[in-house]
């Protein structure tokens, strides 16, 4: 796949392809609707498939400094978007020149001019322009008159019944503490993915090695100890682990770290990239009054964890 930042770096072979629209933070099945709606018209057409998103997020741009709401970095994003067939990623910035686009300029500078798209396809509730001025009526109507087709993907109830699956609603899941219920709606474990930094090594004294590594602007989850699987760059096997998130306040308090404990894992994890699934939530974050009262801890979560995950199918991505 094919990944450019801006409009000017298109490749001309392809221009003319058929593109589904939207954030799609999470790839959530709502989101792989679109995306597959998108897919079938590229193929009747013989086009090119794309997908067209921003970054950063509009909703970043119009609220910087709010808490972090990011699903998936956008390498997850890119490499899970080659996986569903796309031919091309389009990741425009979200700017002030873009925020100031009315939806007819959207749709005649960046989707015709820009992108000379064949067809676009975006979720039932998608808007856009200046002011969410755009819905999906104006884009079936603006796009007709531009020359190219309007497609628009029926909502995805989530499972059981219920409301329609969102990118919020996984995220207030997520925000609780509710790993299962979020993987319920996402239709896979949640994962997050960054790159192992060296930390103050002090879980190896106490005979539990781990991973560190930053969440940066992903969304931060409860501070707590997490049953999780494990996937270092270059395998494709998960690993059961237990993960601590948070700002360890019984060896001092420090910014919020993950720290994840691959079981039976000797290999040197430094620079190199990891996923992490989030499983299950097994408690908060606690103080202990004692470094010795904090390993018995710690050697519990693992056997719990351990216990947990032998009744749980890993994640479904390869």
């Amino acid at each position: 796949m094919i990944h450019v930042r801006a409009l000017d770096r298109l490749p001309s072979e392809l221009r003319g392809a058929c593109f589904a629209m939207g954030a799609f933070d999470g790839l959530h099945p709502g989101h792989r609707a679109v995306i597959s709606l998108a897919r079938s018209r590229s193929e009747a057409l013989g086009a090119p498939l794309g997908v067209l998103t921003f970054e950063p997020s509009p909703r970043a741009f119009f609220q910087p400094g709010g808490p972090s709401m990011r699903l998936m970095s956008p390498e997850r994003r890119a490499r899970i978007l080659s996986s569903l067939g796309a031919d091309l990623c389009v990741s425009l910035p979200f700017d002030a020149a873009t925020a100031a686009m009315t939806d007819a300029d959207f749709v005649s500078r960046v989707l015709h001019d820009g992108l000379a798209a064949r067809a676009v396809a975006v979720g039932f509730d998608f808007r856009f322009g200046k002011g969410r001025m755009g819905d999906v009526a104006s884009l079936a109507r603006l796009a007709a008159d531009c020359g190219f087709e309007a497609l628009i993907a029926d909502p995805v109830g989530a499972p059981g019944g219920g409301e329609k699956v969102s990118s919020s609603s996984i995220r207030a899941l997520i925000r609780a503490g509710e790993m299962e219920a979020a993987a319920g709606l996402l239709g896979d474990w949640w994962i997050v993915d960054g790159v192992v930094e060296h930390g103050e090594k002090r879980g190896r004294t106490l005979g539990f090695p781990t991973a560190n590594l930053h969440l940066g602007d992903l969304i931060q989850p409860p501070f707590g100890v997490y049953a999780v699987w494990a996937r270092p760059e270059g395998e494709r096997a998960w690993r059961p682990a237990a993960a601590s998130f948070g700002r360890t306040p019984t060896t001092g308090l420090r910014d919020p770290l993950l720290e994840v404990f691959i079981f039976d894992y000797s290999g040197d994890l430094y620079g190199r990239r990891l996923e992490t699934a989030f499983a299950v939530r097994l408690r908060p974050e606690l103080v202990f009054p004692s470094i010795e009262a904090l390993t018995v801890q710690m050697a519990a979560d693992v056997a719990e964890a351990a216990t947990l995950l032998r009744r749980l199918d890993p994640p479904s991505e390869t």
